[in-house]
């Protein structure tokens, strides 16, 4: 994230984080010149647009511990990351909920373009009470109405990039002095419950045209969103069990959308901290625990309960049940079973949960291929501890054993896009039992679509 802390809070005090230095553009060339020669897929950078301001009733604690506050644009970064590489994939997060899609439309296909095709979107609605009042609210939406907003804001992103140019749009005949043909651009005149745009889209068609679709979400109605639109989905589960039930349901509504059953990738944030010894290794967790700012995560947790004020041993159902205020706050964070000790030992801590691993690079590689292999998920995201010495280690430690297991590339295979990396070649675009790809018939441009509702 373009910011100082993103998920494991406190760790900016380490001598060796490097930070501090997020407002320096070096700072990002240098990241991804290091992934790159990595050969990992790409940097996924995560963004919100208010701040948390719940705990203790104020956005002191956020501001002062530096939880995603200060934090810069996202977007602005990958321009210059994709200068220094040729091959590194970007996800970017943008929100649904709060700008129009047309300008939105306008700067994800000049990403495109400038990155020849290695960008992807990460869908998100917003849900920071604090960024709907900065964007004119009183509070934010209700969790599914912000769904039924998206469904169509990515309808008329659809509309813009599939449809609004044909392939062949372009001609640059120089002596007939057309550059683009006027017949073969429309506007996409939509007119919906939310959104009323125009067009055309002002963009000649990208290589990928519409960016490979992220999306993040566990509840009933970000699952069904995902399955009519997302390609890469970052998925959770406390156990084996729960992961894999995760993935079978959002298969089996998968076809149920008329896509293919393998059209999302299954992607989990992993904590990994490695090192060439058991030593090594311990202590750098023990550095690291002593680091992690417990105040920092409550903060995040979007609870305005000062946990510190209650016994241990009580429950988070009990506190719930005693009208508590806000309580019913902390099921985003933890189970009615947990008790008080329980979330503030979680807050405390480095979050060593299904998807950590803490060991000498054999030990993180046996634990990579048991998540790939039984818990059935195609990849992971990096959890970061330390800038950079989290991902350096895992580039200098952990691909050379996941290479020699046949599970990491050696190389990259030059022009591909992201989508082509992720799903494989001659794949740049969204395939054709993507809901987008109905725009590619300019008759569809105004035909009713139907919408996504939760209720």
């Amino acid at each position: 994230m373009n910011c100082v802390g993103h998920i494991v809070h406190g760790m900016w005090v380490h001598p060796d984080n490097q930070r501090h230095r997020f407002n320096e553009l070096s700072f990002w060339t240098e990241l991804a010149q290091l992934l790159e020669y990595g050969t990992l897929d790409g940097i996924f950078l995560a963004d919100v647009i208010g701040v948390y301001d719940r705990y203790r009733g104020s956005a002191d604690t956020a501001i002062r511990e530096a939880v995603q506050i200060p934090s810069n644009d996202p977007l602005l970064l990958i321009p210059a990351m994709a200068a220094v590489t040729r091959h590194l994939g970007f996800g970017v997060t943008f929100s649904t909920s709060y700008e129009p899609p047309f300008a939105f439309a306008r700067r994800m296909s000049t990403l495109d373009h400038l990155t020849a095709g290695r960008v992807g979107w990460n869908i998100v609605t917003s849900y920071l009470p604090n960024a709907a009042r900065n964007f004119g609210q009183d509070d934010e939406l209700p969790h599914d109405a912000r769904y039924e907003i998206a469904d169509e804001y990515a309808d008329v992103l659809y509309k813009l990039w599939e449809g609004s140019w044909d392939d062949d749009a372009v001609v640059a005949d120089r002596q007939g002095r057309i550059y683009t043909d006027p017949a073969r651009v429309r506007a996409i005149d939509h007119v919906g419950a939310h959104f009323q745009v125009a067009g055309p889209h002002l963009c000649a068609p990208s290589p990928q045209r519409t960016p490979v679709l992220f999306q993040a979400s566990g509840s009933p109605a970000g699952l069904e969103f995902a399955a009519r639109h997302a390609e890469v989905l970052f998925i959770g589960g406390r156990t084996q069990a729960s992961v894999r039930a995760n993935i079978v349901r959002t298969r089996a509504r998968l076809v149920a959308h008329k896509r293919e059953p393998d059209a999302i990738k299954f992607v989990v944030m992993a904590g990994i901290i490695t090192g060439r010894t058991d030593v090594e290794v311990a202590d750098k967790l023990a550095g690291y625990r002593r680091l992690v700012s417990a105040e920092g995560a409550l903060a995040h947790a979007l609870t305005a309960l000062d946990l510190t004020l209650y016994p241990r041993d009580l429950t988070i159902a009990a506190l719930i049940a005693r009208g508590e205020p806000d309580a019913a706050t902390l099921l985003r964070r933890f189970t009615s079973e947990q008790s008080v000790g329980e979330a503030l030992d979680w807050a405390g801590s480095l979050h060593e949960d299904r998807f950590f691993v803490a060991g000498t690079p054999d030990v993180v590689a046996d634990q990579i291929e048991i998540w790939l292999d039984e818990d059935g998920i195609d990849g992971i995201n990096l959890r970061q501890y330390l800038s950079f010495e989290t991902v350096r280690d895992f580039i200098e430690l952990v691909v050379p054993e996941l290479r020699r297991r046949g599970r990491f590339r050696t190389s990259y295979t030059d022009g591909e896009t992201l989508r082509e990396r992720l799903f494989g070649a001659p794949r740049a675009r969204l395939p054709s039992t993507h809901f987008a790809a109905r725009y590619r018939d300019p008759a569809m441009l105004r035909a009713p679509a139907e919408r996504l509702s939760f209720g």
